[in-house]
Formats: structure tokens, sequence, C-alpha cells
């Protein structure tokens, strides 16, 4: 059975993935930093017949992932979705312990997962790495420029990787999602405050939800290994860019 490894799993696109690919036949191992929201939803997934591990990790620890790697053993498919944004401030008064823990969550736990599991995917001979960025990650806008920098990187990091790994049997897809409401990604962007974070909704028809986001994903995964997406970028109708959204009135 193939393996795949989701991170981020503990809610919205992570969690949403993890049910998508154990419904297209993958054993999924969840990894997350919260155990018990990952142990639930492999609880979950076993209980409805799918083959389901849940593994706490924190992306950003080199150790702990290099533990993770030791323990896997083999796997076909590694989803690097742990991320986030913290904060809507400008740069003249952004928090700089803001930037680098975006950075080091969005890029360097990206880099972490990739180097540690690219020889158990290389050895699968049909490995794919997808790597889940943002739109954040193409275009800029005003106050987002920490969490904008930070998936540029993992935009980066993810065209860097294709270049280097052509003509080997590892695919690298990235996938750049527009406005998508999940129970958590504003709130903690900003700091819990649940009514600034629904405003950033306000007004807009059926902006994304994660199961959107997790079809995207298992569609990119389940093509023939020889098909690549490199890029896919999912915005809602809404949403033509990242500063242009239609609200109702």
């Amino acid at each position: 059975m193939r393996t795949a490894v989701v991170t981020g799993a503990s809610s919205g696109i992570g969690a949403a993935t993890a049910r998508r690919l154990a419904e297209a036949g993958y054993r999924v191992v969840l990894t997350a930093r919260r155990a018990e929201r990952i142990e639930a939803l492999a609880a979950e997934l076993a209980g409805q017949g799918h083959r389901a591990v849940a593994r706490p990790l924190d992306v950003t620890s080199r150790e702990e992932v290099e533990a993770f790697g030791a323990w896997l053993g083999g796997c076909e498919v590694l989803v690097n979705n742990a991320g986030g944004a913290l904060g809507l401030d400008p740069v003249a008064t952004g928090d700089p312990a803001d930037w680098r823990a975006m950075y080091e969550v969005n890029v360097v736990g990206v880099l972490h997962m990739t180097q540690v599991l690219l020889p158990a995917l290389r050895a699968s001979g049909e490995g794919t790495v997808v790597v889940v960025t943002s739109t954040a990650g193409h275009a800029t806008y005003e106050g987002g420029a920490g969490y904008v920098a930070a998936k540029h990187g993992a935009h980066v990091l993810a065209e860097t990787l294709r270049l280097e790994l052509v003509g080997e049997p590892v695919r690298v897809i990235e996938i750049a999602p527009g406005m998508v409401k999940t129970e958590e990604f504003s709130l903690v962007r900003f700091g819990g405050d649940r009514e600034r974070a629904e405003k950033v909704y306000e007004g807009v028809d059926e902006p994304l939800t994660a199961e959107d986001i997790a079809d995207t994903i298992a569609w990119t995964v389940t093509r023939p290994p020889h098909v690549n997406v490199d890029l896919l970028v999912v915005r809602p109708r809404a949403q033509a860019s990242n500063t242009k959204v239609h609200r109702r009135r």
C-alpha cells in the first residue's frame, strides 16, 4: 500500500487532504504538533476502514524530523502543508519574531521534511513532493510582507527542487490557494481575534473550503506518475487577485 505523509494534518487543509488521500487508497501518516487532534483523525479514518497513523511532529525541529524519517521507512507522497500567517502589519512596524516564525514553518519546515524524506521518495520509484504555498507566494499585498516573503520562499524552493530532480523518479507539485475559509487560518493570524478573522471573508460569496484544496491536491497526486502539475493556482470565483475581491454590499 502506498504511503502519503501529510504535515499540518491537525485541522483545515491538512486534515481534509488526509481524508481525501485515505479515500484514494493511501495509508496516511498524519503529522502535526497537536497530538490529540491527529490521533482523533487517525481513529476516525480507521473507523471508516482506512489505514492511518498519527505521529506528533514539529516540522521546524530538525531533530524531530530526522527521528520521524527514521521511524517512517518508505513513502511515496509528501504533502508539505504545515504553515501559516502571523499578523497583518506593514513593513514599518512588523514584528521580526513573527517574520522568523513564519519563515521557519513555511520554508525551513518544508526544507527539513523534503530533505529527510527524499531518499524514501526516490527509492519508491514514483515519488511526489507537494508544497502547499499560497497566491501570496506569487503576488504582494499591503500588510502581508512577512507571509508573502515566506510563501515566495516556499514557491522558489519548489521551483528549484523541480529543476534539481529532473530525470529522477520524483515530481514536485505546487498548490497555491487563494482565499480559503478554514476554522483557524485567520484566527491564528489575528491572535484569536474572531471578529477580525471573520471580516476577512465578510461579504464574499463562497470562499474556498479546505475540502476544495484537498480535492485539488488529491487530483494532482493521483495523476499518472509521468504527469507533473508544476503549479496550480486555485481561487474562489469572487477573488480575481490578492487585492481584488468581490464583496456583497
